[in-house]
């Protein structure tokens, strides 16, 4: 399977960013800008406050929704945390595990990754598992160890099906926010690691069909030269999917 049968997937990852009425007010004029956009998947996935008015935006629509988090216990006495369940009831179709700032700044592990992934697969979420070096990583060769160890660590036992649900975001944590981004050659490069590694521990055909994005200032002016690398399949997108036009225009350079 070839990089023409993996259908492009861009994904606006809002952050901490936009009130229910400002992400509706956002989200509305994306959806009218991207209507016949019908060769990609199309996700955004605001702040978990505002999840429940998106998803009343994108009925019907070609935008689907994704959530940010999300806890790996069904309920309980987890103040704070949200899960699978509540996440499904709103409306999300997928949820973006282990980004980078949930590692940095709030503890995440590969081990809780894990959790994380199989939690949102036994209840029909499709995740979208990041992985990525930092800056201090790369300057020392560590790139390669450091996404397996990801890799490894965020799929384990997972069966060739659960992992055929699932998409991973490439995002080098240096090119996050800092403008800039990793060349396509750096892209690719890791982006074709990270199939060797599905390959390795499932097959050749599994590797082949799993979409893997690129994450990491992508903006309308690089998106394009970016998705044109054998195995970049997408965006997941921070700043420029704050702006309807922007994220719009990377969207259509993605086809």
């Amino acid at each position: 399977m070839g990089r023409a049968m993996r259908r492009p997937i861009i994904a606006g990852n809002w952050k901490l960013n936009n009130t229910i009425s400002e992400a509706v007010a956002l989200t509305t004029a994306l959806k009218s800008l991207v209507t016949h956009c019908t060769g990609v998947e199309i996700i955004v996935a605001p702040t978990f406050t505002a999840l429940a008015a998106i998803g009343d935006v994108i009925k019907d629509s070609n935008v689907l929704l994704a959530a940010q988090d999300v806890y790996w216990e069904d309920s309980g006495a987890f103040t704070g945390e949200v899960s699978a369940p509540m996440l499904k009831d709103v409306g999300c179709d997928y949820v973006i595990i282990g980004h980078s700032e949930r590692r940095q700044y709030f503890g995440e592990t590969n081990e809780s990754v894990n959790q994380k992934v199989k939690a949102a697969l036994s209840h029909d979420l499709k995740p979208i598992i990041c992985v990525g070096e930092q800056l201090e990583d790369r300057e020392r060769g560590r790139t390669d160890t450091v996404i397996e160890n990801h890799i490894t660590g965020g799929i384990a036992d997972l069966s060739a099906a659960e992992l055929l649900s699932s998409v991973i975001a490439y995002e080098p944590v240096w090119a996050i926010g800092t403008g800039k981004t990793a060349t396509p050659a750096q892209a690719q490069e890791v982006h074709s690691l990270i199939r060797k590694l599905l390959t390795d521990a499932y097959s050749d055909e599994v590797a082949s069909q799993i979409r893997i994005q690129y994450g990491g200032s992508v903006k309308p002016e690089n998106a394009a030269e970016l998705m044109a690398q054998p195995d970049v399949d997408g965006a997941l997108v921070g700043g420029a999917s704050l702006q309807a036009e922007s994220f719009a225009e990377i969207v259509k350079n993605s086809i």
